[in-house]
């Protein structure tokens, strides 16, 4: 569903001084001329319209890209044995909704168009960075396709529905239309195609599927960490079960013994996973 279209004969007013303005038709990003606002014509709600500047050129972004590749989440050198095949950029939006929960502002974000990283919405924007929209942006500026009352039921979910919080949907204290700065990169990695987003103004790095470090070999090695101690406590029980104190103590001997011989084996064990994985 599209944002509503003007009509010429429109008259609004500004959600910031209430001056009337009147669009043209098509026109769904105003400025207002008596205090300089800029804001956002959606079918249901006149909003605030805000951008956050970008601090990263594209060799910058590709560092945060290849910092995340060569972090823990991902598969081992996945900066080394992936590689960019396409990059882009533009401002994408997303609605912004601040309310009040117990006593705290609290944020939420939610896409204003259509996207594969739902991530977006874990990004931290803090209001001190957010700028009034420049219309010169409106070349590179992707156009919001989600209407408000969508993201508005997906962040505040009204008392009953599913997700709700039994918060009504109307006590978000703030609702505005941000265009953040994105890098969208293509790699590819054992024949098949991912894509990561870089936020340019923090680096933040951003994606729902990439090649993941396998959990099997940690669980493998941690359980047969667990296995071995676990045999091994059994051994003064076992001890006290057929010779009393006598039978104890050597159990406990013998647990504290090949405990200490079992360590350094475990830990290499351990170093080889987190080395190969």
């Amino acid at each position: 569903m599209q944002p509503a279209t003007p009509l010429p004969s429109t008259v609004i007013s500004c959600s910031q001084c209430g001056g009337e303005l009147h669009p043209d038709e098509g026109q769904i990003f105003l400025t207002c001329p008596f205090c300089g606002a800029t804001i956002y014509l959606d079918k249901s709600k006149v909003v605030f319209h805000w951008f956050l500047a970008p601090t990263l050129d594209e060799k910058e972004a590709r560092a945060s890209l290849a910092r995340w590749m060569a972090g823990n989440q991902t598969v081992k050198d996945l900066d080394q044995k992936s590689r960019v095949v396409g990059q882009s950029f533009n401002f994408f939006p997303l609605w912004y909704f601040k309310r009040r929960v117990q006593g705290k502002e609290q944020i939420l974000l939610e896409p204003a168009a259509a996207t594969s990283v739902t991530e977006l919405r874990r990004l931290k924007l803090p209001a001190g960075d957010l700028r009034k929209y420049d219309p010169t942006l409106e070349p590179q500026s992707q156009p919001p396709s989600v209407p408000l009352d969508t993201a508005l039921g997906w962040a505040l979910p009204e008392e009953g529905q599913p997700g709700g919080n039994g918060r009504a949907q109307s006590e978000a204290l703030e609702t505005a239309l941000v265009h953040i700065p994105l890098y969208t990169f293509k790699y590819i990695y054992q024949d098949r195609t991912y894509t990561a987003l870089v936020e340019a103004a923090t680096g933040a790095t951003l994606a729902n599927l990439f090649p993941a470090k396998a959990e099997a070999p940690y669980m493998l090695a941690g359980g047969l960490t667990a296995l071995v101690f676990l045999c091994l406590a059994t051994f003064p029980v076992i001890g006290a079960l057929v010779d009393g104190q006598s039978g104890l103590t050597i159990g406990a001997g013998l647990c504290a013994g090949l405990g200490i011989l079992a360590v350094p084996a475990l830990f290499a064990l351990a170093a080889w996973v987190a080395a190969k994985v």
